[in-house]
């Protein structure tokens, strides 16, 4: 009788045991890829598709997610307080979410360019994964119904029809787009933003020869909560940080990375707010770049009414696109469900009466974004810290036995 080892059927079935084995991992490490795949969370469709970026293509993505709609309600949320506050606020807010940014590349290089919504349901457990998920929620909810009442007021001022029909016919076309799933690439998306800066530097220089510093040097406290609201809301960009770690393969080239791509947004965010407060003062409209048909007649009507419907229209379609994403992946919803929560409630509560765009972005800002990127990476980062000097005193106790 042949040895066991020797026999060509034994080895066979041997053979077929070790192939189903490896088989059975397979699946179960496609199951957790999946399962980890669900928890990451989106508020914006521009991503990192290439294996390696370069630090300008990395900057780029780090400036384009950052540079949309709510930068259009910065000289307004900026008139409420006057400009020297304004300006204080602002960089602030840039220096506080700067440092949590910051906070975030460092926990997701220690875990190989995890997501922050998977860093949150790995360091906090479920219950951090569900936060997350509301706080994003919240979030594009103030967003999107302060596109759907910015966007009532532009379509009202280009085709002269009431602000309530110009909102639902907006409505109607963006969300149809988001149920056929019409999602723009992130390198459009990436052009569409650049076109963006530079339609903001041009306003800029048309409203510098008519600047009186006087108009913007006065102080009200008043208005605190729109401005450190709208100023979270137009600065947030952690979700995309991990991608571009990812992408140019290097924690100290992302560092710099993300330093300059807060400083250089938050520059324009600046000379923005600056130039509308010096011309207009305290009267600065909601949506800033509507003021500029006092100056230049139809021609500043057409410009300034251009750029908010460009620039809402991509970040209505973006955020309404991420969060439609998130209740089908994190919660497993169906699509039509999804989509329901994700566009009806805006519409609903913009034709019960909310309809002040400045101001639902700040609640956006000081809601939302405040818990995604603000307290919850500072609690993570709390986390982490303990359970690494915990892990550092078990490591000396064991040396010292």
């Amino acid at each position: 009788m042949p040895h066991p080892i020797l026999d060509p059927e034994y080895a066979r079935r041997m053979a077929m045991i070790r192939k189903r084995k490896l088989h059975a991992r397979s699946r179960a490490l496609q199951r957790v890829r999946r399962s980890m795949a669900s928890r990451a969370l989106r508020t914006s469709t521009i991503r990192v598709t290439k294996a390696r970026i370069s630090v300008g293509e990395a900057l780029a993505i780090l400036i384009g997610t950052q540079i949309g709609a709510g930068v259009l309600g910065l000289p307004y949320a900026a008139a409420q307080v006057g400009l020297i506050p304004a300006i204080g606020v602002l960089f602030g807010i840039m220096a506080l979410l700067l440092a949590t940014a910051l906070m975030s590349l460092k926990m997701s290089a220690e875990n190989g360019g995890a997501q922050i919504s998977t860093l949150a349901h790995r360091l906090l457990g479920r219950a951090g994964g569900w936060t997350m998920y509301i706080s994003i929620t919240i979030m594009s909810f103030g967003a999107l119904l302060a596109y759907v009442a910015g966007m009532g007021s532009v379509i009202a001022s280009l085709f002269g029809v009431s602000d309530t029909v110009g909102a639902i016919l907006f409505w109607v076309f963006a969300s149809a787009v988001i149920y056929m799933g019409l999602e723009a690439s992130g390198k459009a998306e990436l052009i569409m933003n650049y076109i963006m800066i530079m339609l903001f530097v041009g306003v800029i220089a048309m409203l510098l020869p008519h600047a009186d510093v006087n108009k913007a040097l006065y102080m009200k406290m008043s208005g605190m909560f729109a401005i450190i609201g709208v100023s979270i809301f137009a600065l947030g960009c952690h979700t995309v940080i991990p991608d571009v770690y990812k992408g140019l393969g290097s924690y100290k080239k992302t560092k710099r990375v993300v330093i300059l791509g807060f400083l250089i947004p938050t520059s324009i965010y600046a000379l923005f707010m600056l130039a509308f407060l010096m011309v207009y003062g305290a009267d600065t409209p909601q949506i800033a770049t509507q003021a500029l048909s006092q100056l230049y007649g139809r021609f500043g009507g057409l410009v300034g009414n251009i750029i908010p419907f460009v620039a809402i229209t991509t970040s209505y379609i973006g955020i309404a696109l991420a969060q439609q994403s998130n209740s089908i992946e994190y919660v497993k919803m169906k699509k039509p469900l999804a989509w329901s929560i994700t566009v009806l409630p805006p519409l609903i509560v913009y034709l019960a009466g909310v309809t002040n765009f400045a101001d639902v972005l700040a609640f956006a800002g000081s809601t939302g974004d405040l818990m995604a990127f603000i307290i919850l990476p500072i609690i993570m980062w709390t986390v982490r810290w303990y359970r690494n000097s915990q892990k550092f005193n078990t490591s000396t106790d064991m040396r010292g036995r």
